[in-house]
């Protein structure tokens, strides 16, 4: 491996130790569900997802896990959960 990506490597790895450096701004993952999949976006520290729980409580299961995989790496106000 060329010597500058090595210290690339490492710098990329440091990095992903220290989350504090990481926050979501937008993103959108898919969710297999057990009734199914969903699709969940974070945009400018709102949550929407696709399952008929959230649009009448406006979080659900799905949002909620994203929050607690990306705990440390959201916006303060996103956290809901």
């Amino acid at each position: 491996m060329h010597s500058g990506m090595i210290g690339k490597v490492e710098k990329a790895r440091r990095y992903s130790r220290e989350r504090d450096r990481l926050q979501f701004t937008q993103l959108t993952v898919s969710i297999d569900g057990d009734n199914g999949s969903h699709e969940v976006r974070f945009d400018l520290g709102r949550w929407e997802c696709n399952c008929d729980f959230f649009t009448h409580r406006r979080t659900c299961a799905h949002t909620m896990a994203l929050e607690l995989v990306l705990e440390g790496m959201l916006p303060e106000e996103a956290a809901v959960a």
